[in-house]
């Protein structure tokens, strides 16, 4: 299932630019606009537990693949402004609600002193099959000079077929501990939505516009866009696992302040840089750094119940995506007026992030969520 995803979502992304500027005529506003709607999804992420009552959570996650690949295979045929914002949604339903029941199965599934390496596998998973994806849309674009349309109709058909291939194939896992059914907002966990919040605000602008940026700016065209996605991807083959050992072994603290620290750099950079082949580096540089974000998820794993792992999956996403909504409309118009202000902005983000990371603790468990700010761990539920 992992596979599954980018064979889909990494067709969109790579195309998505080109395929904007080219066929829907669209500036950076409307690129914001379309952004901000494929964020509404995972800001209504929450929603997946009152689904949770109705259908099972593996379950529910092959329908999510499903909508995932049919909103992908469709794009091509529709190359106009309102035709990308509604196949966008389409696509992003599915793919927001995967992720978030993808992040619930795998906590649940997944031993504590295993997390970190085994999430980091994950995303190695996915970033092999991303490194297919991209080289035939290299291929495919650069040689063959396949239209849009096929190349869309093969990515998402290939996430169709996955998913009825794991439905149909593979039993259905039993629960180790019944999952809440309802909304969970618990205080002792308010650094990791802080956290979770911020990240959600600073991925925007690297999803949203240092692409944009290396096809507005620099002139990238798709192959090129394609080659370095490809890079990125092939890097975190390798380097993901070990950014796993990593986390595991120097603890969630250090991972974010190292993080936190080098995007601050990264961002910068951004803003200022001036030269094609400096700003792909950035890129490289940048995407790299998501793999950090396993932390998060594994400091989340070790302070929380576990009955509350599916219910605070789709509330964290929402989270997560409260600033996903906004920021990219804004940031649109902003990008008008600036596009080094944009870059600036998300510097500042990351530097909140840094101060917060200082208060995550060394060895993290209930009753030791934060440094600073800790709620009893008596608290009555009711209360929260």
């Amino acid at each position: 299932m992992a596979a599954a995803v980018p064979l889909s979502f990494a067709t969109w992304q790579a195309l998505l630019n080109n395929f904007a500027i080219e066929r829907a005529a669209f500036t950076g506003a409307e690129m914001g606009i379309l952004q901000s709607l494929r964020e509404v999804p995972g800001f209504l992420a929450f929603a997946v537990v009152f689904v949770l009552l109705l259908i099972r959570e593996q379950r529910l996650a092959y329908i999510s693949l499903l909508l995932l690949g049919l909103g992908t295979a469709i794009t091509g045929f529709f190359p106009s402004v309102i035709g990308l914002y509604v196949t966008t949604v389409v696509m992003s339903i599915g793919y927001h609600y995967y992720e978030t029941l993808q992040t619930s199965l795998s906590l649940q599934w997944i031993d504590k002193a295993k997390a970190p390496e085994t999430l980091g596998r994950i995303i190695a998973v996915g970033s092999f099959t991303a490194i297919i994806v991209f080289a035939m849309i290299w291929l495919t674009s650069d040689f063959l000079s396949l239209d849009y349309v096929w190349i869309y109709l093969m990515g998402g058909g290939a996430t169709v077929a996955i998913a009825l291939v794991a439905w149909l194939g593979f039993p259905q896992f039993p629960e180790k501990v019944e999952q809440h059914k309802t909304l969970i907002l618990r205080k002792r966990y308010w650094l990791y939505y802080a956290l979770t919040f911020m990240s959600g605000a600073r991925r925007q602008i690297f999803i949203v516009f240092a692409g944009f940026l290396m096809v507005e700016k620099f002139g990238f065209d798709v192959g090129a866009i394609a080659l370095l996605f490809l890079v990125n991807a092939a890097i975190n083959v390798w380097l993901a696992p070990k950014i796993g050992r990593l986390i595991g072994r120097i603890g969630e603290r250090h991972a974010l302040i190292f993080e936190y620290i080098g995007l601050i750099g990264v961002f910068v950079a951004y803003a200022f840089v001036e030269s094609a082949v400096v700003a792909a580096g950035l890129y490289i540089v940048d995407h790299l750094f998501f793999a950090l974000a396993i932390a998060i998820k594994t400091y989340f794993q070790k302070i929380a119940d576990p009955a509350d792992i599916a219910s605070t999956a789709g509330v964290s996403f929402t989270i997560n995506h409260i600033a996903a909504v906004v920021l990219p409309a804004a940031y649109g118009f902003l990008w008008l007026i600036s596009p080094p202000a944009v870059f600036l902005t998300g510097a500042a983000m990351a530097g909140c992030s840094l101060i917060m990371a200082f208060n995550v603790p060394r060895h993290p468990r209930p009753g030791e969520e934060v440094l600073v700010g800790r709620i009893p761990a008596a608290a009555p539920a009711a209360a929260e």
